[in-house]
């Protein structure tokens, strides 16, 4: 899939292209759009019983699958920050010790357009006794899961690709 325009945003001319989805450039005007990578992050927040939380996506892309708790960095904001706030958002719980783990590319097709994302993956953990609210219209329920072995790993419903990666990562640093 091809993210294209029909006008051009500056001038309205036809004449716009899409240059190998890294930029679209117009014949008309000389106006030219870069096609960055958009930053994301996702937390590996594990409990007492060394299981990991994920969340069930309530919307698309990829509605009902497994999920860690993130989403998309604002403008102006750290990854570290937007970890923070995603999961205050998602899971209404202030994470501590945030932890950067590592980064993976992600494609995130939403409504017919393709977003390729630098996914970037934090360790956390949650304070004692927090209780979970699941932020309304993105997030269906909480699952928490046993990812010990490759095998559990493999059978997760993931929503992503990225996070499957993250996790093996995760798994072959700590589970040796």
């Amino acid at each position: 899939m091809q993210n294209d325009f029909n006008f051009c945003p500056n001038c309205g001319g036809r004449q716009i292209q899409n240059v190998k989805m890294r930029k679209w450039l117009c014949a008309d005007c000389g106006f030219d759009l870069y096609n960055n990578v958009a930053s994301a992050v996702g937390l590996i927040i594990c409990d007492d019983k060394g299981r990991v939380l994920f969340e069930r996506r309530g919307k698309e892309p990829r509605k009902g699958f497994l999920a860690l708790p993130g989403g998309f960095v604002d403008p102006d904001e750290t990854a570290e920050e937007a970890a923070v706030r995603e999961s205050m958002e998602e899971i209404g719980v202030k994470p501590y010790a945030v932890r950067y783990l590592c980064s993976f590319p992600n494609t995130y097709e939403y409504k017919g357009i393709v977003y390729k994302t630098c996914d970037l993956f934090f360790t956390a953990k949650l304070p004692a006794g927090a209780e979970l609210s699941a932020q309304e219209g993105e997030v269906t329920a909480f699952d928490w899961r046993s990812v010990q072995n490759e095998r559990e790993l493999s059978e997760l419903p993931l929503a992503f690709e990225s996070a499957r990666k993250t996790l093996a990562l995760w798994l072959k640093e700590n589970h040796q």
